[in-house]
C-alpha cells in the first residue's frame, strides 16, 4: 500500500509531457532512447515564454539520461543572422543547459531538396505558378472545401524543370512554388496542399548564396527531427494542427527510404503544452522586433522588455526564471499568466542570493552635529543575513551623511517611526540618533536635517541595542558615489495586450522608465559589476546595468521588495 501511495504522490508531480515520456519508456519505444531538441529560428533574441521550452526540452533530456539537441530552424534567410545565433546559445546557457549538439536546419538542405525532387516524381508535389492571393483563396475555409489549382495535375518533368528553375537566380521571387499535393477537402486546412518551397534571394547566413529556394517550416521541422533521430519533439500548442501534416511528411521519407513495412516505428512524437503568457507582457517577436527598430526600447536587451537579455541585464537569475516557469508548469490549455508571480519568484530568490549595500535615491543632508569635524569610522556591514558565508564589508560614517527625503517628517503623525524633531531612530549598523532640527531653504524645501548621535549605542556594542522603533540606512557625504538609478515598470499599460485590437503602440506605458539622477551609493557598491546581484537595503533588488562605469555607476532596479504594482492596481 505505501509502494502505491508513493508512486501515485510522484505521478502527480509529473508533468503530463513526463508521463508520456515515461509511458513510451516503458512500452520499450526507441529502445529506450531519449532524445529532444530545442529548434529556435535565429530571427530574434529569446524571450521568457521560449524559455518554457527550453526547460521542457532540456529537462526531460536531463530527467531521463537523454541528450537536447539545439537546432537552429534557419530556413528564411530574410529575417537571420548570426547576431541572433550568438544571443540565443548565449541565454541558453545563462539558463544552466547544455546541448549535445548543434545543428541547423540549413545542414539538411541538400537532403531536403533531394526529398522534394522524390516527391515531385512520386506525384506528391507539384509546382504552382499562381500569385499567394490566389493560392489562399482557392484553399477554402474551415467548413467549406478547397478547390484544385489549375497546375495540381501538371506532368512531373514539367514540375521537375521548374523546380530546377527555382533554385537558380533567375527565378523571381513570388513567381511560383512548390506544393504538396495532399486533400484539397481536408477539414485541417494544413492538409489542403501546403507549399513545401518558395523562392528568397537574400543571402543565407551560413550557405550565402548557394540557395535561391528555400523549404518551409513544415517541410523541414519533422524531416530535420527525424534525421537527427529525435524521439520526443515537444512544442506549444499552435502546432497540434501541424501535427498530421508533420507525420504525413515523414511516413513519405520513410517510404523513399523503404522503411515501409514498419511505418510508425522510431519515429519522433509530437507532443504539445501551452505557451508561457504574461500580463501586460508581448510574446510576439515581429512586435518585438518593432519595438527595438522603432527605438521604443533602447534594443533586444533592453531591460523592460521580455527577452532572456533583458531579464538578465535588470538583474533576474536564471534560477528564478527557471523557479517560476516550474511553479506555473505545463497544461494543454493557455492562460495569462501574472506577471507578479513571476516577480515573486525573483524576489525570493534574489533573497537568498543579494548582497546587501546602502544607497540612498532621494536624497537629503543628515549632518551628526557632536560628531567631531573630520572623524570616520568603519562600520561592519553583513553581505547577506540570509548566507552568512557571505560575510562582511566595510562603511564608513562620518559626520556628514545622506538620506533618504521620505525617511524625514518635520510635523509627523503618530506613527511615523522614521526621522522627526526630538525622537530617536538608529542609523543601520551605525548609532542611534535623535533629531534636533532642520534647515530650509527660501522657497520651504528642507536642505539639512540635524541631528545628535549617541556615543554608546554603536551596532555591536554591549548594552549598545536599546530598542528604538525606526532603522534608516544611509551613505556618508564624504564616501560615497554619485550615481544613476534607472526604475522599470510594466512595459505595456493594459494586462493583456495581445488581445487587444489597437495597435500595440498605442497600448506602451509612458512610465515604463524613470531614470532618477543624483542618487548616492556606497563605495563598496560603486564597484559592483554587471551580474552581482544586489539589495538596496529598505528599497528593492537592483544590478549595475552595462552602461555603468567606476565614474558613473548606473544601476537596473530589478524588483521592489513588496509587490508594489498589485498595491497600486487594487
Amino acid at each position: 500500500m505505501a509502494i502505491t501511495e508513493e508512486k501515485t504522490v510522484e505521478e502527480k508531480n509529473l508533468s503530463f509531457v513526463e508521463q508520456l515520456v515515461e509511458q513510451d519508456l516503458a512500452e520499450g519505444k526507441n529502445a529506450g532512447r531519449i532524445q529532444t531538441r530545442f529548434p529556435p529560428e535565429p530571427n530574434g533574441y529569446l524571450h521568457i515564454g521560449h524559455a518554457k521550452a527550453i526547460c521542457m526540452d532540456f529537462g526531460v533530456a536531463e530527467k531521463y539520461n537523454g541528450v537536447c539537441n539545439l537546432r537552429f530552424d534557419d530556413t528564411n534567410p530574410t529575417k537571420e543572422n548570426n547576431e541572433y545565433v550568438e544571443n540565443i546559445l548565449n541565454d541558453i546557457s545563462w539558463l544552466g543547459f547544455k546541448w549535445g549538439n548543434i545543428y541547423y536546419a540549413s545542414d539538411y538542405f541538400e537532403k531536403l531538396w533531394d526529398f522534394a525532387v522524390w516527391m515531385i516524381q512520386n506525384g506528391h508535389a507539384y509546382i504552382d505558378e499562381q500569385t499567394a492571393e490566389q493560392i489562399a483563396e482557392q484553399k477554402g475555409t474551415p467548413t467549406t472545401p478547397g478547390v484544385a489549382s489549375p497546375y495540381r495535375d501538371r506532368p512531373v518533368e514539367e514540375s521537375l524543370k521548374l523546380f530546377n528553375k527555382m533554385n537558380t537566380p533567375e527565378a523571381v521571387e513570388g513567381s511560383m512554388v512548390l506544393r504538396a499535393k495532399l486533400d484539397m477537402a481536408n477539414p485541417n486546412m494544413h492538409f489542403r496542399d501546403p507549399i513545401i518551397y518558395r523562392i528568397i534571394h537574400t543571402p543565407h547566413h551560413r550557405t550565402g548564396t548557394k540557395w535561391h529556394a528555400y523549404p518551409m517550416y513544415d517541410f523541414a521541422h519533422g524531416q530535420s527531427d527525424f534525421f537527427e533521430g529525435v524521439t520526443h519533439s515537444i512544442c506549444t500548442l499552435e502546432f497540434v494542427p501541424h501535427r498530421p501534416l508533420y507525420d504525413k511528411f515523414i511516413d513519405y521519407l520513410k517510404e523513399m527510404r523503404g522503411e515501409t513495412e514498419n511505418l510508425h516505428d522510431f519515429r519522433p512524437r509530437q507532443i504539445e503544452f501551452n505557451r508561457l503568457n504574461l500580463t501586460y507582457t508581448m510574446m510576439s517577436k515581429r512586435k518585438l522586433l518593432a519595438l527595438v527598430e522603432e527605438k521604443f526600447v533602447s534594443g533586444w536587451d533592453d531591460p523592460r522588455m521580455p527577452t532572456l537579455s533583458g531579464m538578465r541585464r535588470r538583474g533576474y537569475s536564471p534560477e528564478s526564471v527557471r523557479k517560476f516557469i516550474d511553479s506555473i508548469g505545463y497544461t494543454k490549455f493557455d492562460a495569462l499568466n501574472d506577471m507578479a508571480l513571476l516577480e515573486a519568484a525573483v524576489r525570493e530568490d534574489l533573497n537568498k542570493r543579494a548582497l546587501r549595500v546602502s544607497a540612498v535615491l532621494n536624497p537629503v543632508k543628515l549632518v551628526i552635529t557632536n560628531y567631531p569635524e573630520g572623524q570616520t569610522e568603519e562600520m561592519e556591514a553583513i553581505n547577506n543575513p540570509e548566507n552568512e558565508a557571505d560575510g562582511t564589508h566595510t562603511i564608513t560614517f562620518s559626520r556628514n551623511l545622506w538620506i533618504e527625503r521620505d525617511d524625514f517628517m518635520e510635523d509627523a503623525p503618530k506613527k511615523f517611526f522614521r526621522m522627526t524633531p526630538g525622537k530617536e531612530v538608529r542609523l543601520k549598523n551605525a548609532y542611534i540618533v535623535k533629531c534636533t532640527g532642520c534647515t530650509k531653504d527660501a522657497e520651504g524645501n528642507i536642505v539639512e536635517i540635524q541631528a545628535e548621535y549617541d556615543p554608546l549605542s554603536k551596532s555591536g556594542l554591549e548594552g549598545a541595542n536599546r530598542k528604538v522603533k525606526g532603522t534608516l540606512h544611509w551613505v556618508s557625504a564624504d564616501h560615497c558615489h554619485k550615481a544613476q538609478v534607472r526604475v522599470y515598470d510594466r512595459l505595456f499599460c493594459v494586462e493583456n495586450p495581445s488581445a487587444d485590437e489597437r495597435d500595440f503602440r498605442e497600448l506602451l506605458n509612458p512610465e515604463s522608465l524613470k531614470t532618477i539622477e543624483n542618487c548616492y551609493v556606497e563605495d563598496y557598491a560603486a564597484d559592483c559589476k554587471p551580474g552581482q546581484y544586489l539589495q538596496f537595503q529598505r528599497i528593492g533588488y537592483f544590478m549595475a546595468d552595462l552602461d555603468s562605469t567606476a565614474e558613473n555607476p548606473v544601476f537596473n532596479k530589478t524588483v521592489g521588495l513588496k509587490d508594489a504594482w498589485a498595491k497600486q492596481n487594487k
